[in-house]
């Protein structure tokens, strides 16, 4: 194995196990540069700038060149560099004029910190299926090449003089003083808003009780309507009882859920309220019309129903409650 790195320095060699270290010059481009060399693949590692400030780019390329009939194995994508940020990454392959093959990898890094850091080797795989070769050492599954350390050193952003604390220029801000033309005006800004933001809250309070309120006069009133239509079905001496019963339940609805003073109320004078009423359309009021009408025939002019008429009525209640459950506009009777 044959490792070369060129640094800053004049070019010695150094011999050691079964390769030759060589120490050369700086390139001219402003990189550091090492190269490996093991049989018949060569790897090539070059980082610039070589004397980055923090917060600068560094560009970290990996050139590989194998003969022919060389299979290479490259790192996986950031294998260790994981103590660098990766903003980009390119890999590349391509054949040279013999046959070969040259693959690189070209990753763009974010230094950590500042201060002394190193890329660290990087290992090239490589499986040799030239003739007469062996694949791979005995046991193993490829041979394997380390790129050489890349030392460089990261400027920080300060001087080297410059003081680790900071302090503000001008010292501690003072307490703030209004200015005495437009205190009063502050003041009066400050009351109109003040007043402003509790007419609204008063105003969502009070639409979150009515919401409220309404939504629990549907549920008692539908609760006491489910009751009667499960109970048995009037004989006709209880037609009386149950007509009141019902009409009782949609009176004391409207009541709680409009507003309206319908309990002490007789019929006519309740449907000129519901005229009045903005919240009920005239479906609505026809509805309760012929629902009223229909009690009262039961109630004082002692009309015995049958039971068609007995279904149509708990029919036209529940079709009340659930189309003014919402303010909900009713559609045809057969809907």
């Amino acid at each position: 194995m044959r490792i070369r790195i060129a640094t800053t320095g004049g070019l010695s060699t150094l011999v050691f196990g079964i390769g030759v270290l060589q120490v050369g010059g700086v390139a001219a481009n402003d990189e550091l540069e090492a190269a490996a060399e093991t049989g018949p693949v060569e790897a090539i590692v070059r980082l610039s700038p070589s004397e980055p400030m923090i917060g600068d780019a560094l560009t970290l390329e990996l050139e590989v060149r194998a003969r022919p009939n060389v299979e290479l194995l490259m790192p996986e994508f950031g294998e260790a560099l994981d103590r660098f940020a990766i903003l980009d990454f390119t890999r590349s392959e391509t054949a040279d004029d013999e046959g070969g093959t040259i693959s690189r990898q070209r990753y763009t890094l974010a230094p950590p910190h500042s201060g002394s850091q190193a890329i660290p080797p990087l290992l090239v795989e490589f499986v040799d299926r030239r003739p007469g070769r062996d694949s791979a050492p005995e046991g193993e599954d490829a041979y394997e090449l380390l790129t050489a350390v890349l030392e460089f050193e990261v400027t920080s952003a300060l001087a080297d003089d410059a003081p680790v604390e900071f302090r503000a220029p001008l010292g501690e801000l003072g307490p703030f003083v209004m200015p005495g033309r437009y205190r009063w005006l502050w003041i009066l800004t400050a009351v109109v808003v003040l007043a402003a933001a509790a007419l609204c809250g008063i105003r969502v309070w009070a639409l979150w009780q009515s919401r409220t309120r309404r939504r629990s006069a549907y549920d008692v009133a539908r609760g006491d309507l489910d009751a009667l239509i499960m109970a048995p079905r009037p004989n006709d001496r209880q037609m009386d009882a149950f007509f009141v019963q019902l009409s009782g339940i949609i009176r004391r609805y409207l009541e709680n859920r409009f507003g309206l003073r319908s309990p002490e109320l007789t019929t006519e004078e309740f449907l000129d309220e519901l005229a009045k009423s903005p919240d009920l359309v005239r479906s609505h009021q026809r509805l309760l019309r012929e629902f009223l009408n229909r009690a009262d025939l039961v109630k004082f002019a002692h009309l015995v129903p049958d039971a068609s008429d007995v279904e149509v009525s708990l029919d036209s209640a529940r079709r009340f409650l659930e189309s003014t459950r919402d303010n909900a506009i009713m559609g045809p009777a057969g809907a």
